[in-house]
């Protein structure tokens, strides 16, 4: 395969996987589906750095664009193109990463809700998962089903921005061969 078309590959596919980082994030801010919870910052900590809004999304899509322009035409550009693409491929990589460090870490630490008539992390400091025990995940009563919540977003953060890494890893690959072995444009010879 061309290094341009597997660059147009990668960039078209990264573009869905920010804009659902992105969507997940922002959904974060409203555990329970209520407004209030933000607006008297009950949040769980991990949803406040913004790993799928910042890191998985605009740390991959701003690389996406240019990714995806480098291969456009079916081939690359030029070799400094490709050169470029690795270092975009380097900042998705660096974005990617931590949304999968900050959702792995709301997923370990938990969310904060009300439990035993305090605001608090009730999960954080346990030798044993939460999630693997469903029982405990009533000792949060407030946000209604704010575990499931968390977890269904987290998790979902999770996947996409390792699937986000693998493919920025792929394009710095591929933008290194692109880079040394050149554009595969077929010489067309004289008209």
């Amino acid at each position: 395969m061309c290094t341009g078309k597997c660059a147009f590959c990668v960039g078209t596919s990264l573009y869905p996987l920010a804009v659902i980082s992105i969507i997940c994030n922002i959904i974060l801010f409203f555990p329970g589906w209520d407004v209030k919870y933000s607006q008297n910052g009950q949040l769980t900590e991990e949803v406040k750095y913004m790993g799928g809004l910042v890191g998985g999304g605009v740390m991959v899509l701003i690389p996406a664009f240019h990714i995806h322009l480098t291969g456009k035409q079916g081939c690359c550009a030029n070799r400094c193109g490709m050169f470029l693409s690795i270092l975009f491929a380097a900042v998705g990589v660096v974005g990617a990463l931590y949304s999968f460090i900050v959702a792995l870490m709301g997923l370990i630490n938990g969310p904060y809700c009300l439990s035993s008539f305090s605001w608090t992390t009730p999960f954080k400091d346990r030798n044993e998962s939460y999630l693997k025990d469903r029982d405990s995940w009533k000792d949060c009563t407030e946000p209604k089903n704010v575990v499931e919540f968390n977890v269904g977003l987290f998790s979902t953060l999770l996947v996409t921005s390792a699937v986000q890494l693998v493919l920025c890893a792929v394009q710095m690959i591929n933008g290194l061969f692109g880079c040394l072995c050149g554009t595969c444009k077929k010489d067309k010879g004289p008209l």
